[in-house]
């Protein structure tokens, strides 16, 4: 089934007021004049780390380590990307970097 002109406008100014509104709510809740609340600080250094956590944790779940390839590509990956981040500390080129090891990985030797 296929969208109308009319929907496909709607769905578009949804999307739009959606995102100015996760863009410019932080400005007008926590404008630059008044301190920052402590928790939202420590939401600022912690946050980063957890989800970092939770997307690890999301990439081997699904890995079976006793069968196939035995998750080998994925801990060669990983590891290529702590390095990569180690050695350069940039975030895309370790994201970027860690992505094609694995393809890499996948596609020509696993």
């Amino acid at each position: 089934m296929r969208m109308t002109v009319f929907q496909q406008i709607i769905t578009i100014a949804i999307c739009s007021l959606g995102t100015m509104a996760t863009r410019f709510i932080p400005f007008i809740v926590f404008p630059a004049d008044k301190e920052t609340p402590k928790y939202i600080l420590y939401l600022g250094k912690a946050l980063p780390a957890a989800i970092f956590g939770m997307l690890v944790v999301y990439c081997f779940k699904n890995v079976s380590f006793t069968s196939g390839s035995f998750g080998v590509p994925e801990i060669i990956a990983a590891l290529f990307t702590v390095v990569l981040h180690l050695w350069k500390r940039r975030m895309l080129l370790s994201i970027a970097g860690g992505t094609i090891c694995y393809m890499l990985l996948v596609q020509l030797v696993f």
